[in-house]
């Protein structure tokens, strides 16, 4: 189904090429098919939510980032991808948001797909593809930081336990690779705080050893402070 460009310029050339592949023409097996081609492939779960633009459901497909060794023209990719009977294929300026649209991260007004189910094949590392930018990394320790102080967390081992099974594909990373020391922290100083303490005093159990904030005074303004001084001055001349 992949046409044939008519241009050989060499601006077409690049190692990275997007491919839409749909049920009713791929031939059976394509994955395997692929796979035995010996390339870096990432593909996503099958998209049978997406909608057009008129309201109208979009034909069931899969998104496939194709990631060859070398540079490939136009006219090279749409001969390796013959068999799979697919559209044209279309240059991936950016292999990590090729990933990303796989579940549509970044496009929360479409249907949202698994990041789980998007599979990768040929040794690519599709962790790294997926990895989340600063932003995206301080809001998901921000989830966390809420989670451990509304569910009064006191091991970072529940933490983990929680993680890996609920969030998998978020949290746990993170706190696998480079959040787990700020987050530790957190959850011991929540012990912390939660940890009853005696009273020196009456032996009774504090719930809560931790200092309540000081009420800050209300600002004076102004005209109050001019209102004070009046009373005052009147007080003092009824008295002499």
């Amino acid at each position: 189904m992949a046409g044939k460009s008519t241009s050989g310029n060499k601006d077409t050339r690049t190692r990275n090429w997007n491919i839409v592949v749909y049920p009713d023409s791929a031939p059976s097996g394509w994955q395997d098919m692929l796979d035995e081609k010996h390339i870096e492939w990432v593909c996503s779960p099958l998209h049978d939510k997406d909608i057009n633009g008129d309201g109208s459901p979009k034909k069931p497909h899969w998104h496939v980032l194709l990631l060859f060794g070398g540079v490939k023209t136009y006219e090279q990719v749409c001969e390796f991808i013959q068999f799979l009977n697919c559209p044209i294929p279309q240059r991936a300026h950016n292999a990590k948001a090729s990933v990303r649209y796989m579940a549509h991260l970044d496009n929360p007004s479409k249907a949202q797909y698994n990041v789980s189910d998007i599979t990768a094949h040929g040794g690519v590392d599709l962790a790294e593809m997926l990895r989340p930018s600063s932003s995206e990394r301080y809001t998901l320790i921000r989830d966390m930081l809420e989670y451990v102080k509304e569910n009064k967390i006191t091991e970072f081992q529940d933490l983990m336990d929680y993680a890996s099974v609920e969030h998998f594909d978020d949290w746990f990373p993170l706190l696998c690779d480079n959040s787990a020391y700020v987050v530790g922290n957190y959850i011991k100083s929540q012990r912390h705080r939660l940890q009853p303490s005696v009273d020196p005093n009456t032996g009774e159990l504090i719930e809560n050893n931790s200092p309540k904030p000081k009420k800050t005074a209300k600002p004076t303004s102004t005209e109050d402070m001019l209102d004070d001084l009046a009373g005052s001055a009147r007080g003092g001349w009824s008295e002499i």
